[in-house]
């Protein structure tokens, strides 16, 4: 599904080269070199503040320590995501209020979010899904009509723009993953936490380091989630080539698109955005039977994500199957394929080749 090894490979150097540095330095922990890339991040978004972290999983939960998120709180999020939007929001004993995802773009359907507002209501946390965003203008009216805060979960669109403005600079708080499949991938877990609010960074800050800004002086309810110095080098050098990275996901979706046009639906990209295809995905017929013809072919395959989180034993709450329709078909047939910046036309055909092969038996 990702070939880290060959990205890698050709970035060798820098990347030995930074993890080297780090290592004769002794400084691994919250090190020069962590404050290097956040401040590299800061440029790179034109956002005030970039506070690393140890996960994107950890960035959502410490986004609403840092917001006063309290139990009982109810947070407007997707059940068409993975499981750490809705695990944070468990966590801490606030409830995840499920909004219906548009059958086009995936993402959170912006005209049904202020039927599911209530005076329990504290956030909205949209998720930009596949690398696409989501409508965030319509979502950022309506947050700022009901005041509530917007926590974007940009685990899977670091890079990605909205109306020419970067994803994680428009909502309060913005929350990135580096987990090593990500457009911009660790060598392990890591994440980041954005936001241009003063009050609100210097919280963070405190929180990721066990609620301490002096040592051994803690002023406020923490955790131990620092992004670890060897990670910051290595996404610091992998930086230089994220929209390098970006693009080639990019064209290798319109080439993908090219081969399945007329014959599926290929995915939709909504106007004024940059959609940077953290995954290719389109739905099939016989679903699970073309997944194991294509891994016959050696062509490896995933479903994201198979159970939508209202029907997740560990998260059904008071919902029930039936209660978002669109998410429950979606999640019955959508497949994702190979999408990686180290795709090659031939093997893009070959894919395609494959998909096309099965569809027409059935």
């Amino acid at each position: 599904m990702v070939d880290t090894k060959t990205q890698y490979l050709k970035i060798k150097k820098e990347i030995d080269a930074a993890i080297q540095s780090v290592i004769d330095s002794t400084q691994f922990i919250q090190g020069p070199a962590v404050k290097c890339f956040e401040s590299n991040v800061e440029k790179y978004l034109g956002a005030k503040h970039a506070i690393g972290c140890a996960s994107g999983t950890d960035a959502l939960q410490i986004a609403m320590m840092a917001l006063d998120i309290k139990p009982g709180d109810e947070i407007l999020t997707t059940p068409f995501t993975f499981v750490a939007t809705t695990e944070t929001i468990a966590i801490l004993g606030a409830v995840p209020v499920y909004v219906d995802i548009d059958p086009k773009s995936y993402n959170m359907d912006v005209s049904k979010i202020e039927a599911k507002i209530t005076s329990k209501t504290k956030a909205i946390m949209p998720v930009h899904l596949y690398g696409q965003p989501c409508d965030m203008d319509p979502i950022m009216d309506i947050a700022k009509k009901h005041k509530l805060y917007v926590i974007e979960d940009a685990a899977q669109a670091f890079g990605a723009q909205y109306n020419g403005k970067m994803i994680c600079t428009i909502g309060d708080i913005g929350c990135i993953s580096f987990y090593p499949s990500k457009n911009l991938g660790a060598f392990g877990d890591g994440g980041m936490i954005t936001t241009n609010n003063d009050t609100l960074a210097e919280k963070i800050r405190m929180i990721i380091s066990h609620g301490s800004k002096k040592k051994y002086y803690h002023e406020t309810l923490g955790v131990n989630s620092r992004l670890d110095s060897i990670q910051a080098a290595i996404l610091d050098v992998k930086l230089k080539y994220l929209d390098k990275y970006c693009q080639a996901r990019l064209d290798a979706a319109m080439k993908y698109n090219e081969k399945f046009k007329g014959i599926f639906e290929t995915p939709f990209i909504m106007p004024g955005v940059k959609h940077i295809f953290h995954q290719y995905s389109i739905r099939v017929k016989n679903r699970d039977k073309m997944m194991e013809f294509l891994k016959s072919q050696g062509i490896p395959s995933m479903i994201y994500y198979p159970v939508p989180l209202h029907m997740q034993e560990a998260y059904k709450y008071y919902y029930k199957p039936g209660d978002y329709p669109v998410s429950e078909e979606i999640a019955k047939d959508i497949i994702s394929l190979p999408m990686h910046t180290e795709l090659t036309d031939e093997q893009i055909d070959f894919i395609a080749s494959k998909v096309i092969e099965f569809n027409s038996l059935q």
